[in-house]
C-alpha cells in the first residue's frame, strides 16, 4: 500500500475539520469511545448535530472558538491506501502554520464555502500551494446544503477558481468536487442531491489520484546525518555514513563524490535496520558503506560525480516570514540546510509578494509575520543546493534567530 500525505486548507469556518471528521467517521477509522467522547462535547456545547470537527481540534481553545489554530496531522487509511492528513488553520495570522502542515503534503485540498465562493484566504492558499510545488489540487466546494446544492453556483466558483489558478505555474493538476461535510454529500458516497455531477466522491479521488514525481529520482543525493563505528567484536572495523536519500538511486558499485572535500570513493553495502539491500532510493533511511577511508562527516554530503549539487554561499530564495520580530536587512541569522548548520546575513530583500493579486512589491524595507518574498542570502560557509523545484530536500531551508533560538522563517531556494 502507498502513502498519501495530503493537507485541507481554506478560509476560516469553510469546513476543514468538519470534513475530516466526516472521513474518519464514514470510513470508519475512529473507536467508539471517540465517536462517544465527540457526542459528549456536542451535547455539552450545545451544538444541534455531532460536532465532528470535534475529532481534529486537539487545542482547547480550538474547541472553545470553533476554529483551527495549530496542525493537526490525523492518520487513517481504507483497503487501497493509507493517507496522513494535515489539517492547517484558515486564519490569516496562522499562515505559517499553513506553510509547516503543507510543506510535506503530495496533494492539497483548498476549500471553498459555496456561499462566499473565490475569497482572499483562497488565493492565499492556493499561492502556499503552488510556492511550495504541490502540484495536485483538490477544490472541494463546501456546504453545497445551503445553496440548495446549486449547479450554477458551484459552475461560477470552479470557473473563478480556474482563472486564478491558470496565472499559477506549478498547478498541474486541478479537480474540482461540490460536497457537503456536514452531511457527507460527496466525502465518501456519492450524494443522491447532486444528480448533475458525474464524478466520484472525494474519498474515491484519494484513493485512486496519482501523485508519482514528487521525489528526484536522477540526481543522487545523501546528506550525511552521522557516522556509525559500532566498536564490536562483530563489526570492528564497520564505518557507515547514516542519513536519508533525498535524492537518486544508491546501490554497491557505483562511484561517489564526497562534498565539500571533493574525494572520490565506490559504495561499498548499503544497509538498513532489516539488514543490507541492493539499492537505496528517496525517502530511505540507510547506511552506506563506502571502499575508501574518506573523512566524512554530519553535514557533508554524498553525491554522483555525473550530477553534483551547486556548492554555494549565495543564495536567492523565497521565504515566508514565521517570527514576530520582522525580517532586518543586515540580519544575521543560523541557516539550516539539510544537515548542515552555519550563520547567514540576508544581504537584500528583493520584494514582497501581494498574495491576494500576486503581485510583486519592489518598494517594501521588511517582511511581516506571515508575509511572502525574495532574499538574497550570505552564508559562512559553502551550502550545497539544488533549486526548490527540482528537490525539495536539498532546496529549503529555515532560518533561525541566535538570539532566541526561534525559526523565524522557511525558505525555498530558487
Amino acid at each position: 500500500m502507498d502513502l498519501l500525505r495530503f493537507t485541507t486548507a481554506g478560509s476560516v469556518d469553510d469546513g476543514k475539520s468538519t470534513l475530516i471528521g466526516r472521513l474518519l467517521y464514514d470510513s470508519k477509522s475512529i473507536f467508539e469511545d471517540q465517536l462517544e467522547a465527540v457526542e459528549t462535547s456536542s451535547k455539552k456545547r450545545g451544538d444541534e448535530e455531532v460536532n465532528l470537527a470535534l475529532l481534529t481540534d486537539g487545542l482547547k481553545a480550538e474547541r472553545e472558538q470553533g476554529i483551527t489554530i495549530d496542525v493537526a496531522y490525523r492518520y487513517f487509511a481504507t483497503p487501497k491506501r493509507k493517507f496522513i492528513i494535515a489539517d492547517t488553520p484558515g486564519h490569516i495570522q496562522y499562515t505559517r502554520n499553513m506553510v509547516t502542515g503543507a510543506s510535506t503534503a503530495d496533494m492539497a485540498i483548498i476549500l471553498i464555502d459555496a456561499r462566499k465562493g473565490v475569497i482572499e484566504q483562497t488565493k492565499r492558499h492556493t499561492f502556499i500551494a503552488n510556492l511550495l510545488r504541490i502540484q495536485h489540487v483538490v477544490v472541494a466546494v463546501n456546504k453545497m446544503d445551503l445553496v440548495d446544492y446549486s449547479e450554477e453556483r458551484y459552475n461560477e466558483i470552479v470557473t473563478e477558481y480556474r482563472e486564478l489558478a491558470s496565472r499559477l505555474g506549478n498547478l498541474v493538476d486541478i479537480t474540482t468536487i461540490p460536497i457537503s461535510a456536514l452531511r457527507g454529500d460527496n466525502v465518501v458516497d456519492k450524494s443522491e442531491n447532486m444528480p448533475w455531477y458525474e464524478g466520484g466522491s472525494l474519498l474515491y479521488h484519494l484513493e485512486n489520484v496519482y501523485v508519482g514525481g514528487v521525489e528526484n529520482h536522477v540526481e543522487a543525493r545523501f546528506p550525511v546525518q552521522w557516522v556509525i563505528r559500532p566498536h564490536s567484536n562483530e563489526w570492528h572495523d564497520f564505518r557507515g555514513f547514516a542519513g536519508r536519500v533525498a535524492g537518486g538511486v544508491f546501490k554497491p558499485g557505483d562511484e561517489v563524490l564526497a562534498l565539500p572535500s571533493g574525494f572520490k570513493s565506490i559504495v561499498k553495502s548499503v544497509h538498513t535496520a532489516d539488514g543490507e539491500i541492493a539499492e537505496a532510493y528517496a525517502p530511505q533511511s540507510v547506511t552506506i558503506t563506502l571502499d575508501d577511508e574518506i573523512d566524512i562527516s554530519r553535514g557533508d554530503m554524498i553525491v554522483k560525480p555525473n550530477s553534483p549539487p551547486r556548492s554555494t554561499q549565495d543564495l536567492e530564495a523565497m521565504v515566508c516570514w514565521f517570527s514576530e520580530r520582522p525580517l532586518a536587512v543586515r540580519g544575521k541569522y543560523i541557516i539550516r540546510h539539510t544537515e548542515q548548520e552555519t550563520k547567514a546575513v540576508i544581504q537584500s530583500l528583493d520584494y514582497q509578494v501581494d498574495v491576494n493579486t500576486f503581485h510583486k512589491q519592489d518598494d517594501v524595507q521588511t517582511l511581516s509575520m506571515n508575509d511572502i518574498g525574495r532574499i538574497q542570502l550570505r552564508t559562512a560557509k559553502a551550502l550545497h543546493v539544488d533549486p526548490y523545484n527540482k528537490n525539495r530536500h536539498t532546496g529549503s531551508f529555515i532560518l533561525i534567530d541566535a538570539a532566541t533560538n526561534e525559526t523565524v522563517a522557511a525558505g525555498m531556494i530558487i
